[in-house]
């Protein structure tokens, strides 16, 4: 049985409630346990020990991200939690150095993680549109999500050995939240979830 810890990276801050982060875990929690997967979650929001955050990484088979992207970053409560809780692993099974040594400083630098034979996946949602990201002198210059503002995030798993998988970014969230494309995501990420979690 593959053992996934999912987080829940939203916070209520300013006009966002955490609504939609929490609906796309939920998702996951639900599509994750008619697999019988064994399930473990972290709400951010919430008190955290950073021992037992620490040991459900080291658990984990895969790692389940779920992020909102404000300013073109994490959430400051997220980045907090994963600098808190990464630092927390140190020689404790999250990694143990930067890899380099000593005799030869300018090599070898990311290889000291300890959590390799892991994956993770990442959702974002976005008040951007997906044609932003796409379309030719549109606001990211045809750079994707994960080439662009999330690539330092992908950057943080490599340094401490995971393996990415296939995420998923949500667009144009905060206009075009209605029911009828809340349908749409929901039917969208859970065939994405069938297809990365077939292959484990």
């Amino acid at each position: 049985m593959k053992k996934i810890f999912i987080i829940n990276g939203s916070q209520n801050f300013a006009h966002s409630g955490g609504k939609f982060n929490e609906t796309v875990t939920n998702w996951t929690i639900e599509y994750l346990k008619s697999k019988n997967y064994e399930i473990k979650t972290t709400d951010i929001k919430q008190e955290i020990d950073l021992d037992e955050e620490v040991e459900k990484f080291v658990w984990a088979d895969v790692v389940v991200y779920h992020t909102p992207v404000w300013w073109f970053q994490l959430p400051n409560l997220f980045k907090k939690y994963i600098d808190d809780v990464f630092t927390a692993g140190h020689n404790k099974g999250i990694y143990k150095s930067d890899g380099r040594t000593r005799t030869n400083p300018d090599i070898n630098y990311g290889t000291g993680g300890l959590l390799h034979g892991r994956k993770y996946m990442l959702t974002t949602s976005w008040n951007a549109p997906a044609a932003a990201f796409t379309f030719p002198r549109e606001f990211f210059e045809e750079t994707s999500v994960d080439d662009g503002v999330m690539f330092g995030f992908h950057k943080m798993n490599k340094f401490v050995g995971m393996e990415k998988l296939n995420g998923f970014h949500f667009h144009d969230v905060e206009k075009g939240a209605t029911s009828k494309n809340i349908s749409i995501f929901k039917y969208e990420y859970i065939n994405h979830l069938e297809q990365i979690f077939k292959t484990l």
